[in-house]
């Protein structure tokens, strides 16, 4: 690997391998866990030359070595590490403290078994907050219980920090974004059909109420959103004091969250405006992706709402960890982003250390980096990483 910026795409190859521990529990929360191991998928990406420097990627769902901002980095020189969590099977019981905790054993691995000095973590859309509020608990701890109220191990393992972090079109936090999604016009948890604001149904044609949005429907919309989540958060915890209270501490309780992707942005555009085309979402259609079982956040259970999508619990927030950290910071704005609102990047910048960060905006690169011409806002967001490093001297051979 050369110190300038890749002038031809490189070959790389793909190597997968495991990541394991044992962590004690009654309760499985992943489907297929033998035993007391807690299993991460992880490939190892690079090409033909040795770097002392990796990037890391974590995402809450699947395996982020096959995104495509990954593999591009690979194709640039760069060593990248795609780690799954514990719960790549599905983030219906995900908990953000356990998926700090496999970070952890990511960075662990890469440094004492791979030999890498220099860890870069790097978080893509949902990946994001992960990355910046494990960097906060490993440099300054604070975290000493789940978001449930239960032990957990980042109370006794320290976790080893790293030396830079990247959030790549990546929202302040999942629990944030989501509120900002829910369908305000739910009223009926269990059958939404039977209980709905119609005057705060985006998606019903003889609303009243329709883009360009009025300020005072905005406001009354955000607010029914944040008073929907509170309710289900109070459900949450209700459920979880029932089942302590008649002996059952260990017990856990599945359940459906309706209309989940119902953001005011989608239909008006004017509303925190950047390059995104009206009356679409980065799932398609938002209208149909509001009761699809693919959206965002359908299905959960009591302690996962609580600790990754409650807005009143959840502990990992990438705006509120970033004064903790200490290292450089790269903040990577998708200037036609379709999922991430514009006001999520721009407040986790402005709570981070002005010696510390950078921020690159690609104005015409949409979240995915999907559909025509996005292929070119692909390669340059890997120049502008690998160029970042190079500056903040992470890059080392």
């Amino acid at each position: 690997m050369s110190n300038s910026s890749p002038a031809a795409p490189v070959k790389y190859r793909r190597n997968p391998y495991l990541v394991v521990s044992q962590e004690k529990s009654l309760r499985k929360d992943v489907y297929g866990s033998i035993d007391d191991n807690v299993v991460r998928q992880a490939q190892l990406l690079r090409g033909e030359r040795d770097s002392d420097t990796v990037v890391i990627a974590m995402h809450p769902i699947g395996s982020p070595a096959y995104l495509p901002l990954f593999s591009e980095l690979a194709r640039s020189g760069l060593h990248v590490i795609g780690c799954a969590n514990r719960y790549s099977v599905g983030d219906s019981a995900l908990q953000m403290e356990n998926v700090l905790l496999d970070l952890g054993a990511c960075v662990r691995d890469a440094r004492e078994r791979l030999g890498y000095r220099t860890v870069v973590l790097a978080g893509w859309s949902g990946g994001g907050s992960p990355m910046m509020g494990y960097q906060a608990e490993a440099e300054d701890p604070r975290i000493t219980k789940t978001a449930a109220g239960e032990p957990t191990l980042l109370s006794e393992i320290p976790l080893p920090a790293a030396d830079a972090v990247m959030l790549l079109a990546a929202p302040r936090s999942r629990h944030r974004l989501l509120t900002d999604f829910l369908d305000a016009s739910v009223t009926n948890e269990l059958q939404p059909e039977l209980g709905r604001a119609s005057e705060f149904d985006l998606y019903d044609p003889s609303n009243a109420n329709q883009p360009p949005y009025s300020a005072d429907f905005l406001e009354e919309y955000r607010a029914r959103q944040r008073a929907r989540s509170a309710r289900i958060t109070e459900f949450a915890r209700e459920t979880l004091a029932t089942m302590r209270a008649s002996g059952r501490p260990d017990a856990e309780h599945a359940f459906v969250v309706h209309g989940t992707m119902a953001d005011p942005r989608w239909l008006d555009p004017t509303i925190e405006p950047n390059g995104r085309k009206p009356r679409w979402s980065y799932l398609g259609d938002p209208a149909v992706a509001n009761t699809s079982p693919g959206a965002l956040m359908r299905f959960t259970t009591t302690r996962s709402w609580l600790s990754q999508w409650s807005l009143d619990t959840a502990q990992i927030d990438a705006a509120d960890a970033a004064p903790r950290v200490s290292v450089p910071v790269l903040v990577m704005v998708n200037g036609s982003d379709d999922a991430v609102p514009t006001s999520h990047p721009q407040q986790v910048f402005d709570a981070v250390d002005d010696g510390l960060r950078d921020l690159v905006e690609l104005p015409e690169a949409n979240h995915y980096f999907s559909g025509q011409g996005q292929k070119s806002h692909l390669r340059t967001a890997a120049t502008e990483i690998h160029d970042w490093l190079q500056r903040r001297g992470l890059l080392t051979v």
